[in-house]
């Protein structure tokens, strides 16, 4: 089992190195981080378009609920409609 080395063991060993190598063990170190940024960032996009997605859809889905209720209650106001014909129509059959 080996033992895990810390920040503080990294820093004073940095610090014995010749300016030389503490300069390429920065830039080693800025380009690691420069990566892993990059790959947050592009997961973090990925997440943001399934989110994007994921809200189109419920859009899709509550247009097509729309339409669906407004067909049924168009089709509601045309029987309400025929139905108030024929009583107007029976009414003036019996008055006749």
């Amino acid at each position: 089992m080996s033992k895990q080395t810390t920040l503080e063991e990294i820093e004073i060993l940095s610090m014995q190195l010749p300016l030389k190598e503490q300069l390429k063990l920065l830039s080693r170190l800025s380009d690691h981080l420069t990566e892993v940024i990059s790959r947050l960032e592009v997961n973090s996009k990925m997440q943001r378009q399934k989110n994007a997605v994921a809200i189109l859809r419920e859009c899709d889905d509550a247009t097509d609920a729309f339409i669906r209720k407004t067909d049924s209650s168009e089709t509601i106001d045309r029987l309400r409609e025929e139905r108030h014909q024929l009583i107007y129509q029976s009414k003036l059959l019996k008055q006749a």
